[in-house]
């Protein structure tokens, strides 16, 4: 292997993920392959089982590796060359793409490539190693470590009425697991649920395997509803669930009123659906301050959900979610699950917020994707040539693109991919076929690598679409 150009991973889990790649590529590809548990990696790399179960879990997604219970993992057979990753699903295919070696992906929306919190995390963690020998480790513990929902739940109160106690707080391995058990204790599976369109594609998807009825509710250039709709659709629909953006709306990036707000929460109330509050981006509104709807909601039928990753960086891929309510049904149901979470790992995770370590860096990290923001703003102004209407978010780590002409995004971006670029198309955000025109475009990318070209190259590939018969 030619290591002159090669550079040297970020993060720990891209160092694990390419040790695993290289393996997996001289292995024979006719046979499946066992591959080392989580901790045996853990302990030949010197990492921690955070990073490993992190790499194992992208390889999974790309279709690289399948995971056997109790057995492990495998890699999976095929005569087909690796580099072959298109498949039927779209969102399947952006992302196995996205993390092929050469491609310039701009389709990636993770905030904390910009600055993380990793270094603190893992170093507060290598002391906290010392305090407690292996024979004094913390037990695990079924919802999470007492410190750590001790620390959300003081952070989420914000006035008698609307506080939250660490038995409200509920620790899981990822969204799609707290997602999965939150629908199952509320007994929401199967049931008709209201998005904000276009809509998180993690969001859909679990709503998708949990059989729900899907109804999308398409938000304004402004980020608004045209709220009769929304009132008439209540009105109407058998509507159990909502799931909305706590601040700015994402990808769309637009900032709800705080009058809409409320008033969504009166009719949400009045109509008894429950509401989901997606947390994930709700420090990273350009407007610290920015209203949320858990601010307006009955906290008897609200329910917040968030990861740490987005903040804190690939090492904090825990999830939470809080809740008042059905708290007996949760407890069963990750008494159930028995998630395995490194006690240590979540004790780091809450001296960092304890100590207000995650409050500055999210002020920093605000003002970092603001800067990036504006700078790609400035290049779409330069390149779009017409072709792209943009408009200026509020917040997040993404412009939310319509082309200015009837154009199939998905198309688009077939074409992209013949030359190395990653995008990711607006049918990723919607179940029933919504903003085709669309494109979400990150920010949080790679500077090194030639954007004002790329851009360039998205420009000619919509033109090239538009004027295809």
């Amino acid at each position: 292997m030619d290591t002159r150009n090669v550079v040297k991973p970020r993060y720990t889990y891209q160092a694990v993920y390419r040790y695993l790649l290289d393996s997996i590529e001289v292995a024979p590809r006719d046979t499946e392959q066992r591959l080392p548990s989580l901790r045996q990696l853990a302990q030949r790399l010197n990492v921690s089982v955070s990073s490993t179960k992190y790499a194992y879990a992208l390889l999974e997604d790309e279709g690289r590796v399948y995971a056997r219970p109790k057995l492990g993992y495998f890699t999976r057979a095929s005569s087909t060359p690796l580099h072959a990753v298109r498949t039927s699903n779209l969102l399947d295919t952006v992302y196995a793409s996205a993390r092929q070696p050469g491609m310039l992906a701009l389709s990636s929306d993770a905030p904390a490539l910009l600055r993380s919190l990793e270094q603190p995390l893992l170093m507060i963690e290598r002391e906290l190693s010392r305090q407690y020998p292996r024979t004094q480790a913390p037990l695990y513990q079924p919802f999470g470590e007492p410190e750590l929902r001790s620390v959300l739940a003081a952070r989420y109160t914000c006035s008698a009425h609307r506080s939250w106690q660490a038995e409200h707080v509920f620790i899981g391995s990822d969204l799609r697991s707290v997602l999965e058990l939150s629908l199952r204790a509320l007994d929401l599976e199967g049931k008709v649920a209201l998005v904000e369109s276009p809509c998180s594609w993690a969001v859909l998807r679990q709503l998708q395997a949990a059989r729900m009825t899907i109804i999308e509710l398409p938000l304004g250039e402004d980020g608004r509803f045209d709220l009769q709709q929304l009132h008439q659709l209540l009105a109407r629909e058998p509507v159990h669930l909502a799931v909305l953006s706590s601040t700015a709306n994402m990808p769309q990036g637009g900032q709800m009123p705080a009058q809409d707000k409320q008033q969504i929460c009166r009719w949400l109330a009045q109509y008894q659906v429950w509401l989901f509050e997606n947390d994930g981006y709700g420090d990273l509104c350009f407007q610290a301050d920015a209203p949320r709807y858990r601010d307006h909601a009955d906290p008897n039928r609200l329910l917040v959900f968030s990861t740490f990753d987005k903040l804190i960086g690939s090492e904090a891929p825990f999830a939470y979610l809080l809740c008042r309510q059905h708290t007996g049904q949760l407890q069963q149901l990750f008494l159930a699950r028995a998630f395995r979470l490194s006690p240590i790992r979540q004790k780091a995770i809450a001296r960092l917020f304890s100590s207000h370590r995650v409050e500055q860096h999210a002020q920093v990290l605000r003002t970092l994707l603001r800067e990036r923001m504006q700078h790609m703003k400035a290049l779409l102004d330069t390149h779009s040539q017409g072709w792209l209407r943009c408009v200026e978010p509020q917040g997040g780590a993404s412009f939310w693109l319509e082309a200015t002409r009837p154009v199939d995004m998905r198309r688009v971006f077939e074409r992209l991919l013949q030359q190395r670029i990653v995008i990711a198309p607006g049918a990723l955000f919607s179940q029933r076929g919504l903003w085709r025109s669309h494109l979400r475009l990150c920010y949080t990318l790679d500077w090194s690598k030639d954007i004002s070209h790329a851009l360039q190259c998205l420009v000619k590939a919509i033109q090239a679409e538009a004027q295809t018969p």
